[in-house]
C-alpha cells in the first residue's frame, strides 16, 4: 500500500490543491494504519500482549472516519465547486468511480463500530483478522480513488470547450 500510495503522490501530488489535501489524508491514515499492522500476536495460543492498545485502535478508527468523511463531503465538495467555477460536470464514468469508492465505506465503518472504544485488551480475538481485511478493503478503496483522482485531475487540466 505504502508503495502505490508513493506513486499515487508523486504522480498527482501538486496538480491541485483539492488532490493534495485528498493524498495528505490518506497518508496520515496509511501511517496509522502501519502502526497497527506491526502489532503481531505472541506465538503462543491466546497471547495478546503484542497486540495494540486499545487507545491506539481508537487512533487509528478516528483516523478511518474522519478520512471517509473527508472523501465523501469535503473533498467531493471541493472538486464539485472546482468543476463549477470551470462548467465541468461529472461523467459516467465519474460517477461510477464514485460509486465505487462509496461501496468500500459500510465495512470500513463497521470495523469503527467494533473498534473504537473496546473496552478492554482482551476483546481482540478477531482483530488481526479484521484489521487485515481492512488493509484488503483500504487497497481497493485507494485504488478506486485513485482512478477517480487521475479523472478529477485530467477535468481540472482541460477546461470544457477548450
Amino acid at each position: 500500500m505504502l508503495n502505490k500510495f508513493k506513486r499515487t503522490q508523486e504522480q498527482w501530488g501538486g496538480s491541485s490543491e483539492v488532490i493534495d489535501h485528498w493524498l495528505d489524508k490518506r497518508q496520515a491514515l496509511l501511517v496509522e494504519y502501519c502502526k497497527l499492522a506491526s502489532c503481531k500476536p505472541c506465538a503462543s495460543k491466546g497471547a495478546l500482549s503484542k497486540l495494540p492498545k486499545v487507545s491506539e485502535i481508537s487512533v487509528f478508527c478516528e483516523h478511518l472516519v474522519d478520512y471517509i468523511s473527508e472523501g465523501h463531503f469535503k473533498i467531493y465538495n471541493m472538486v464539485m465547486d472546482k468543476w463549477r467555477a470551470t462548467g465541468f460536470e461529472a461523467t459516467d464514468d465519474i460517477n461510477q468511480s464514485y460509486g465505487k469508492i462509496v461501496l468500500t465505506t459500510d465495512p470500513l465503518l463497521n470495523f469503527t463500530d467494533k473498534y473504537d472504544n473496546v473496552p478492554k485488551d482482551d476483546d481482540l480475538e478477531e482483530f488481526n483478522s479484521d484489521l487485515s481485511l481492512i488493509g484488503e478493503i483500504l487497497e481497493v478503496r485507494f485504488e478506486e480513488e485513485d482512478e477517480l483522482i487521475q479523472q478529477i485531475a485530467d477535468s481540472l487540466a482541460i477546461p470544457p470547450g477548450a
